[in-house]
Protein backbone atom coordinates (compact mmCIF):
# COMPACT_ATOMS: atom_id res chain seq x y z
CA UNK A 1 0.00 0.00 0.00
CA UNK A 2 2.65 2.67 0.28
CA UNK A 3 4.07 2.04 -2.83
CA UNK A 4 0.93 3.35 -4.11
CA UNK A 5 1.25 6.10 -2.10
CA UNK A 6 4.64 7.21 -2.73
CA UNK A 7 3.64 6.96 -6.80
CA UNK A 8 0.70 9.10 -5.99
CA UNK A 9 3.26 11.70 -4.08
CA UNK A 10 5.89 11.30 -7.18
CA UNK A 11 2.85 12.16 -9.87
CA UNK A 12 2.07 14.92 -7.51
CA UNK A 13 5.55 16.28 -7.71
CA UNK A 14 5.55 16.54 -11.07
CA UNK A 15 2.49 18.86 -11.04
CA UNK A 16 4.29 20.85 -8.55
CA UNK A 17 7.18 21.19 -11.84
CA UNK A 18 4.29 22.10 -14.34
CA UNK A 19 3.42 24.87 -11.23
CA UNK A 20 6.74 26.15 -11.09
CA UNK A 21 6.99 26.50 -14.54
CA UNK A 22 3.79 28.63 -14.63
CA UNK A 23 5.27 31.07 -11.88
CA UNK A 24 8.39 32.01 -14.32
CA UNK A 25 6.64 32.23 -17.46
CA UNK A 26 3.03 32.96 -16.11
CA UNK A 27 1.62 36.18 -18.53
CA UNK A 28 -0.22 37.87 -15.21
CA UNK A 29 -0.03 37.82 -11.91
CA UNK A 30 -3.50 36.05 -11.57
CA UNK A 31 -1.51 33.24 -13.53
CA UNK A 32 1.23 32.99 -11.04
CA UNK A 33 -0.70 33.15 -7.83
CA UNK A 34 -2.97 30.50 -9.16
CA UNK A 35 0.32 28.42 -9.58
CA UNK A 36 1.41 29.28 -6.51
CA UNK A 37 -2.03 28.07 -4.99
CA UNK A 38 -1.21 24.75 -6.86
CA UNK A 39 2.06 24.39 -5.54
CA UNK A 40 0.77 24.65 -2.23
CA UNK A 41 -2.38 22.57 -2.84
CA UNK A 42 0.07 19.92 -4.09
CA UNK A 43 2.24 20.19 -1.51
CA UNK A 44 0.03 19.68 1.15
CA UNK A 45 -1.22 16.31 -0.69
CA UNK A 46 2.47 15.00 -1.16
CA UNK A 47 2.85 15.62 2.35
CA UNK A 48 -0.01 14.00 3.78
CA UNK A 49 0.72 10.66 1.43
CA UNK A 50 4.46 10.91 2.51
CA UNK A 51 2.88 10.75 6.80
CA UNK A 52 0.48 7.98 5.47
CA UNK A 53 2.50 5.49 3.63
CA UNK A 54 5.89 6.44 6.52
CA UNK A 55 3.39 6.12 9.13
CA UNK A 56 4.70 9.29 10.73
CA UNK A 57 2.23 11.50 12.37
CA UNK A 58 4.33 14.59 12.73
CA UNK A 59 4.35 15.28 9.01
CA UNK A 60 0.65 16.10 8.90
CA UNK A 61 1.54 18.90 11.16
CA UNK A 62 3.67 20.77 8.75
CA UNK A 63 1.22 19.71 5.98
CA UNK A 64 -1.47 22.38 8.35
CA UNK A 65 0.67 25.03 8.77
CA UNK A 66 1.79 24.77 4.61
CA UNK A 67 -1.95 24.81 4.17
CA UNK A 68 -2.45 27.79 6.69
CA UNK A 69 0.08 29.28 4.66
CA UNK A 70 -0.95 28.88 1.18
CA UNK A 71 -4.23 30.50 2.45
CA UNK A 72 -2.51 33.54 3.85
CA UNK A 73 -1.04 33.86 0.36
CA UNK A 74 -3.67 33.67 -1.50
CA UNK A 75 -5.49 36.77 0.73
CA UNK A 76 -1.98 38.66 0.80
CA UNK A 77 -2.16 38.80 -3.33
CA UNK A 78 -6.37 40.19 -3.06
CA UNK A 79 -5.26 42.77 -1.28
CA UNK A 80 -2.42 43.55 -3.28
CA UNK A 81 -4.13 43.29 -6.26
CA UNK A 82 -6.55 46.10 -5.37
CA UNK A 83 -6.25 49.62 -6.38
CA UNK A 84 -6.47 51.25 -2.24
CA UNK A 85 -5.24 47.85 -0.71
CA UNK A 86 -8.31 47.13 0.91
CA UNK A 87 -10.15 44.05 -0.89
CA UNK A 88 -11.65 42.58 -4.45
CA UNK A 89 -9.61 44.04 -7.17
CA UNK A 90 -12.51 43.93 -9.87
CA UNK A 91 -14.48 45.68 -7.41
CA UNK A 92 -15.21 49.29 -9.15
CA UNK A 93 -13.54 52.54 -7.52
CA UNK A 94 -16.01 54.78 -5.96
Amino acid sequence: MSAVLLGFAAFLLLSVAGGLIRVLRGPDAADRIMAVQLIGTSGVAVLLLLAAAGANPAIVDVALIMALLAAFAAVAFVKSASADGLGDPEEPDP
